[in-house]
């Protein structure tokens, strides 16, 4: 046994004690695990905005500004409730960190003005889709007035001509007007033009065939009423700039928004301040067309119409035809079946199918039977417009 002052021992050893550990202590790995407030840990992301932008980089690698990332946010779903996980605000305020945290060189320059530039285009692009929305009135205008020259001096052949004729160059500039300016809309959207055609088509013979048909017709020939196809024509130089004006000062409030449901708060007005506008010039246009034309009628039909034709065209040109296109089906489908149940209520046994039209017509008149069709429609697409127009996704430009 030998002793603490034992000069065979080093002195260093002398010291030591005689509890201390040999080996090194052991070092505790680091850990993400996290303490939720009732004690128990989870594990997680140590950044959660890292996660997302992970999900969302095609996104954020292809926007132009934060505005772009944020409505390509809500788009997938996400809320100012939910930017809140992500220990933010709101959406905004998430989209611009993830903008921030692109880096430049992955992010292609934008080519033109971003979705938040305020500015539209300029005077000389105004000026001609201004034009453009001009010629279909043109159009049906110098066709009436063609006609009504010549009554009594050409044939029925040639007036069936002329009136031809004018229709397919009234088609035509339509057709130019909706593929530039505030009314055009993307690739893919004109499978409505079916069911406009229809619209329109009854909006000149379908009072005079329901008519023929109430009092056991048709009968043959029914004249047509063409004062709502050249009020509905005129409009369409008003339905350009009203349209025009809602994009201009929507892309103005989403510049200035900080907060999704600020934003949709203030288009919602917008919205129906640019269809009040429409109306209110639809209706004098409306008038004098059947001033000018001989008619005696009260143009509620038609203005029900158009005012379905706007929202349908102004969601299109936002990237949203469907519910335009079924609200048009809509409107034909209750058309349509107003002289099919007329028709068949003569088999036996089945003359009920007719009272709701009997009742209809003898209310409002024939009229009555497209402005309900129209009216009711047009109801139903602006509830669905105000709410579909009011994210920011419906207002950015890929």
């Amino acid at each position: 046994m030998t002793r603490p002052d034992d000069p065979a021992i080093p002195a260093s050893a002398q010291e030591r004690p005689a509890s201390a550990p040999e080996r090194p202590a052991e070092i505790r790995p680091r850990t993400t695990a996290r303490r939720t407030p009732g004690g128990a840990s989870r594990r997680g992301p140590a950044d959660p905005v890292k996660t997302l932008l992970h999900h969302h980089r095609d996104l954020c690698e292809r926007a132009v500004d934060p505005l772009e990332i944020a409505a390509g946010l809500e788009a997938h779903g996400l809320t100012d409730r939910t930017a809140a996980r992500y220990r933010h605000r709101d959406v905004f305020a998430l989209a611009e960190e993830l903008y921030a945290r692109v880096p430049p060189r992955t992010r292609a320059p934008a080519a033109g003005p971003t979705t938040g530039s305020v500015p539209g285009p300029d005077a000389d692009a105004r000026a001609a889709w201004t034009l453009l929305a001009l010629l279909p009135g043109a159009a049906c205008l110098a066709t009436a007035g063609v006609l009504r020259v010549t009554e009594g001096v050409l044939g029925d052949g040639t007036r069936a001509l002329v009136t031809v004729v004018g229709a397919v160059l009234a088609c035509l500039a339509l057709r130019a007007c909706l593929a530039r300016g505030p009314l055009r809309a993307p690739e893919g959207a004109g499978r409505a033009g079916m069911y406009g055609c229809w619209l329109l088509s009854y909006a000149v013979y379908g009072e005079e065939l329901l008519a023929q048909v109430m009092t056991g017709g048709p009968d043959g020939p029914w004249d047509g009423t063409p004062a709502p196809l050249l009020g509905l024509a005129a409009a369409v130089a008003p339905a350009a700039w009203c349209a025009h004006l809602f994009t201009v000062h929507a892309q103005r409030r989403l510049a200035g928004s900080r907060a999704l449901e600020e934003f949709g708060a203030g288009v919602r007005p917008l919205l129906l301040a640019s269809v009040t506008l429409f109306l209110g010039a639809l209706l004098p246009l409306l008038l004098l067309a059947d001033l000018g034309l001989g008619g005696s009628g009260t143009p509620v039909a038609a203005a029900c119409l158009g005012v379905l034709f706007f929202v349908a065209r102004l969601l299109a040109a936002h990237g949203l035809p469907e519910p335009g296109t079924a609200a048009l089906a809509a409107a034909c489908a209750v058309e349509a079946g107003a002289p099919a149940l007329v028709l068949a209520a003569r088999l036996p046994g089945l003359e009920p199918l007719a009272q709701p039209v009997n009742a209809l017509v003898s209310t409002g008149g024939t009229g009555a039977v497209s402005a309900l069709a129209c009216g009711g429609a047009a109801v139903g697409l602006l509830l669905h417009a105000a709410f579909a127009l009011s994210r920011a996704s419906a207002h950015t430009r890929s």
